[in-house]
């Protein structure tokens, strides 16, 4: 069974910064892109980033660009968020997910991740 536990989340002030990890288990790791994504309150659940298997690519959503680093270490099975200067608009639940398919790239539609997290809270205070 593959569970993925996020961690990492918190409260802080505009213009600082929180690292998210994301742990899986119970699947060969390496071989699967992994993604987060993000639901703000009222809001329907927008992609991030994501990351290939290898961690040689990488794609984000122009609103994070330049702010957040995905990057994975494939030993730990375990994907990380760097987020720096945070807004107070990146305040939402954030969502790690493992692609359905093995040796695909990092996709930015929910349809291509089997797995879910289970969500961490990230607020950002003005």
């Amino acid at each position: 069974q593959v569970q993925l536990v996020e961690s990492g989340g918190g409260l802080v002030q505009a213009g600082g910064s929180l690292r998210l990890s994301c742990l899986v288990s119970g699947r060969t790791f390496s071989t699967y892109a992994m993604g987060w994504f993000r639901q703000a309150p009222g809001k329907e659940r927008e992609f991030v980033t994501a990351i290939s298997g290898s961690g040689g690519s990488t794609r984000y959503a122009d609103s994070v660009k330049g702010r957040f680093t995905i990057s994975r270490d494939n030993a730990k099975k375990t994907v990380y968020l760097q987020m720096n200067s945070l807004k107070p608009e990146d305040t939402a639940v954030y969502y790690c997910a493992v692609a359905s398919r093995p040796f695909s790239g990092g996709s930015a539609y929910e349809s291509d991740y089997g797995y879910w997290g289970q969500g961490t809270q990230v607020t950002v205070s003005s």
